[in-house]
Protein backbone atom coordinates (compact mmCIF):
# COMPACT_ATOMS: atom_id res chain seq x y z
CA UNK A 1 0.00 0.00 0.00
CA UNK A 2 1.45 3.21 -0.92
CA UNK A 3 1.40 5.99 1.50
CA UNK A 4 0.74 9.70 0.13
CA UNK A 5 3.36 12.35 0.34
CA UNK A 6 0.78 15.05 1.90
CA UNK A 7 -2.90 16.09 2.30
CA UNK A 8 -4.61 15.70 -1.13
CA UNK A 9 -4.99 19.08 -2.78
CA UNK A 10 -8.39 20.70 -3.87
CA UNK A 11 -8.91 21.41 -7.13
CA UNK A 12 -8.45 25.14 -6.49
CA UNK A 13 -4.71 24.59 -5.40
CA UNK A 14 -4.18 22.15 -8.61
CA UNK A 15 -3.96 25.52 -10.77
CA UNK A 16 -7.56 24.72 -11.91
CA UNK A 17 -8.72 28.34 -13.39
CA UNK A 18 -11.49 29.98 -13.08
CA UNK A 19 -14.58 30.21 -14.83
CA UNK A 20 -14.97 33.17 -17.17
CA UNK A 21 -18.32 34.93 -18.03
CA UNK A 22 -19.07 36.88 -20.76
CA UNK A 23 -20.79 40.37 -20.72
CA UNK A 24 -23.49 38.44 -22.04
CA UNK A 25 -23.67 35.45 -19.49
CA UNK A 26 -23.14 37.93 -17.14
CA UNK A 27 -26.40 39.87 -18.09
CA UNK A 28 -28.36 36.65 -18.80
CA UNK A 29 -27.72 35.78 -15.24
CA UNK A 30 -28.89 39.10 -13.71
CA UNK A 31 -31.88 39.54 -15.43
CA UNK A 32 -33.09 35.78 -14.67
CA UNK A 33 -32.74 37.04 -10.90
CA UNK A 34 -34.35 39.92 -11.18
CA UNK A 35 -37.23 38.05 -12.87
CA UNK A 36 -37.70 36.65 -9.54
CA UNK A 37 -38.92 33.33 -10.72
CA UNK A 38 -36.40 32.00 -8.05
CA UNK A 39 -34.41 33.02 -5.59
CA UNK A 40 -31.23 34.35 -5.79
CA UNK A 41 -29.89 31.24 -3.77
CA UNK A 42 -30.74 28.78 -6.29
CA UNK A 43 -29.75 30.64 -9.25
CA UNK A 44 -25.99 31.44 -7.70
CA UNK A 45 -25.88 27.47 -7.27
CA UNK A 46 -27.70 26.31 -10.80
CA UNK A 47 -25.34 29.08 -12.24
CA UNK A 48 -22.03 27.60 -10.14
CA UNK A 49 -21.33 31.33 -8.76
CA UNK A 50 -20.73 32.66 -5.18
CA UNK A 51 -23.83 35.18 -4.44
CA UNK A 52 -21.86 37.84 -3.53
CA UNK A 53 -20.80 37.64 -7.45
CA UNK A 54 -24.02 37.52 -8.65
CA UNK A 55 -24.78 41.04 -6.43
CA UNK A 56 -21.42 42.24 -7.93
CA UNK A 57 -22.83 41.88 -11.35
CA UNK A 58 -26.12 43.44 -10.72
CA UNK A 59 -25.16 46.18 -8.82
CA UNK A 60 -22.38 47.05 -12.30
CA UNK A 61 -25.91 46.75 -14.19
CA UNK A 62 -27.77 48.62 -12.28
CA UNK A 63 -24.95 51.47 -12.02
CA UNK A 64 -24.13 51.12 -15.78
CA UNK A 65 -27.77 51.60 -16.52
CA UNK A 66 -28.36 54.85 -14.34
CA UNK A 67 -25.11 56.35 -15.55
CA UNK A 68 -26.08 55.63 -19.55
CA UNK A 69 -29.67 57.02 -18.44
CA UNK A 70 -28.11 59.87 -17.09
CA UNK A 71 -26.34 60.43 -20.42
CA UNK A 72 -23.36 60.50 -17.78
CA UNK A 73 -21.35 57.88 -20.68
CA UNK A 74 -17.80 57.80 -22.30
CA UNK A 75 -16.70 55.58 -25.34
CA UNK A 76 -13.33 54.26 -26.46
CA UNK A 77 -11.54 56.06 -29.33
CA UNK A 78 -11.29 54.95 -32.13
CA UNK A 79 -7.53 54.35 -33.78
CA UNK A 80 -8.22 56.75 -36.41
CA UNK A 81 -9.21 58.87 -33.49
CA UNK A 82 -6.33 58.50 -31.43
CA UNK A 83 -4.26 59.08 -34.51
CA UNK A 84 -5.49 62.39 -35.42
CA UNK A 85 -4.94 63.16 -31.49
CA UNK A 86 -1.41 62.02 -31.52
CA UNK A 87 -0.61 64.65 -34.94
CA UNK A 88 -2.43 67.02 -33.19
CA UNK A 89 -0.59 66.97 -30.05
CA UNK A 90 2.84 66.70 -32.16
CA UNK A 91 2.03 70.05 -34.51
CA UNK A 92 1.22 71.63 -30.64
CA UNK A 93 3.92 70.74 -29.44
CA UNK A 94 6.16 71.99 -32.26
CA UNK A 95 4.92 75.41 -32.18
CA UNK A 96 5.29 75.45 -28.82
CA UNK A 97 9.09 74.53 -29.07
CA UNK A 98 9.34 77.33 -32.37
CA UNK A 99 7.65 80.24 -29.94
CA UNK A 100 9.26 78.82 -27.09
Amino acid sequence: MRQKSGPEKAPAEQGATRRQFSAEEKIRIVLEGVRGEESIAELCRREGIAASMYYGWSKGFLDAGKRRLAGDTARAATSDEVKELRREGKRHASTLWIRG
